[in-house]
């Protein structure tokens, strides 16, 4: 009875994790207002909950495989070892941001409830990402 459990449980899991990946369609960059889009690309800043951990990524227009560009920081895997994975990223409905492998799996949503962004997933202490104030 409890392998049976456990195997409901496991299968509700995954099935939960893929639902997430899944949910929420892309957003046609095209289709956006392109002030709004171009306002929205650039440096951000990858968090923990603290603000102790900083992670600096920048969010590019070019498409490559998985989604769009992104540049990741480095040192950026040595705060949060996940972001050594990360090769892309996709804008989704609601304005939340995905970043994904090479793979094309997502790895981190970020979704903004409020006015702040929050990560979906609880991966290496990751909490949000920021914009950071352009030049």
């Amino acid at each position: 009875m409890r392998l049976i459990v456990a195997g409901v449980f496991i299968a509700a899991s995954l099935a939960t994790g893929a639902a997430l990946a899944d949910d929420l369609k892309s957003l046609d960059l095209d289709a956006l207002d392109k002030a709004e889009v171009e306002d929205f690309l650039g440096k951000w800043e990858i968090r923990d909950e603290s603000g102790d951990k900083r992670c600096d990524v920048v969010l590019k227009r070019d498409t490559t495989i998985g989604g769009m560009e992104i540049e990741v920081d480095p040192g950026c895997a040595k705060v949060f070892p996940v972001m050594d994975d990360i090769a892309a990223w996709r804008l989704k409905e609601g304005w939340a941001i995905d970043l994904v492998d090479a793979v094309r799996q997502m790895r981190l949503r970020f979704e903004v409830p409020d006015v702040t962004y929050v990560a979906m997933q609880d991966i290496d202490g990751i909490f949000t990402i920021e914009q950071l104030p352009k030049d």
